[in-house]
């Protein structure tokens, strides 16, 4: 059976939601699926294992996780040999502007740049506001951030932008590209 990789890496847990939805949909399509959180994961993990993988982080104050970031440099010569994607769980992406779009494509350049990373496939999601978890000093600076990304500054209550289907649409179209650059038929789903 084909096997994917999802490496995440998330601040407030969107990311993770986002990492397992997309695990949860390769599974349903018939992949034998691991989903794992960069933090504290070791230079030696066998990605080597995996037939493809997807990377993904969120973004705070413009930066990607830095476990993120140290796992597509430490695994660069693996990620290079197979289908990879990356996706990206940001307020930039919830914004329908051009700016909103060119800040998150921006932050995905910065990625690449600074890991020599370069996935076949790229997702931006919308993430989420958690202004119940925050202490004051974050939901004020959140507060700022969302006014001008989503308008969403009533904080006594949690906002959650990801497009679920968007999410399980990008799950699917990546298990096609990697069916294709692997020379596989799709997995069966059924036993």
């Amino acid at each position: 059976m084909p096997s994917i990789l999802v490496v995440y890496g998330t601040g407030e847990g969107q990311t993770a939601k986002v990492a397992q939805r997309l695990g949860e949909t390769l599974r349903e399509r018939g992949y034998e699926t691991t989903v794992v959180d960069a933090e504290g994961l070791s230079s030696d993990y066998p990605v080597v294992d995996s037939d493809a993988v997807l990377v993904g982080s969120s973004i705070h104050v413009g930066s990607h996780e830095p476990a993120v970031r140290a796992f597509a440099r430490e695994h660069h010569d693996a990620l290079s040999t197979r289908p990879t994607g990356f996706f990206q769980v940001s307020l930039s992406s919830v914004a329908d502007d051009e700016d909103g779009r060119a800040q998150a494509a921006s932050y995905v350049e910065s990625f690449v740049e600074a890991t020599d990373f370069h996935p076949d496939r790229i997702g931006l999601f919308g993430g989420a506001l958690r202004y119940s978890q925050y202490g004051f000093l974050k939901r004020l600076v959140m507060k700022r951030i969302a006014k001008k990304a989503t308008g969403d500054t009533d904080t006594s209550r949690d906002y959650e932008y990801t497009d679920w289907d968007e999410v399980e649409q990008f799950a699917n179209d990546f298990a096609a590209f990697a069916e294709g650059r692997l020379g596989i038929a799709p997995p069966s789903t059924t036993e």
